[in-house]
């Protein structure tokens, strides 16, 4: 089999590599069969869309909407790397899922509004396939059921989608949970690369980063730890089963 390529864009070495291992586990990927791209650190590995069977990029502490002048040096690095990624993924038609902050390179990339309008705290949210998303062929390898629930934490979100772009799953505070472009170019805003246990250890790492407020943090892990939300990792599984090569 061809690999996959994780992309890694958290410049704390601890959380990327649980990050990492979470990805591994729910995907069902053999280390040798995922290649790590840390792009906030190194360009990307020289790879042709041939060599590879997809890509995944999870999470962030990046915000792709912020002011270029208030980005770190790693951030513009990271993001000229994945866009530069994104080129090719596009026009090689190379399988790819981005999850939150893939949500929002993803659709910057692809002339969606990426604001702030409809962040989402730290919590479990209630989402909804659309119709078309109940046809996808993602979310029926994955077998998600038309309402499940997911695990959110970011500052922006998708606005506006421009009209090549297919809302597959939406949720009420959020509007688009989950869109698709081309045939197998995917994006999500909840977290399916993670569980109630690992966003808590997640969020521990990020408490000082604005997704919720420090002194309510316990009350918050506390209402997160009755919830469950073990089908979005359904998605990784499904996306290495079908694009595998």
């Amino acid at each position: 089999m061809k690999p996959f390529v994780q992309i890694a864009t958290r410049p704390e070495d601890d959380v990327a590599a649980t990050e990492r291992a979470a990805v591994l586990d729910f995907t069902g990927l053999a280390e040798d069969e995922l290649i790590w791209a840390r792009l906030d650190r190194d360009p990307f590995p020289d790879l042709r869309a041939e060599d590879i069977s997809g890509i995944i990029l999870c999470g962030s502490p990046f915000t792709v909407s912020d002011p270029v002048p208030d980005k770190s040096a790693e951030q513009v690095r990271a993001e000229k790397e994945i866009f530069r990624v994104l080129d090719q993924v596009v026009e090689h038609d190379i399988p790819f899922l981005g999850a939150c902050y893939g949500i929002g390179t993803l659709g910057t990339h692809q002339g969606a509004l990426i604001d702030k309008v409809y962040g989402e705290p730290l919590g479990a949210v209630e989402i909804t396939l659309t119709e078309a998303g109940q046809q996808d062929p993602l979310t029926r390898e994955a077998q998600l059921p038309q309402t499940f629930t997911g695990l959110v934490g970011h500052k922006e979100a998708v606005n506006t989608l421009p009209s090549h772009a297919t809302v597959l799953a939406s949720g009420k505070s959020s509007p688009v949970q989950m869109f698709r472009v081309g045939t197998r170019q995917y994006a999500t805003q909840f977290h399916p690369e993670l569980d109630v246990p690992s966003i808590i250890e997640r969020a521990r790492a990020y408490r000082d980063h604005g997704y919720f407020s420090p002194d309510e943090m316990e009350d918050v892990f506390a209402a997160l730890e009755h919830e469950v939300a073990d089908q979005p990792p359904r998605l990784l599984r499904a996306f290495a089963t079908l694009f595998a090569r």
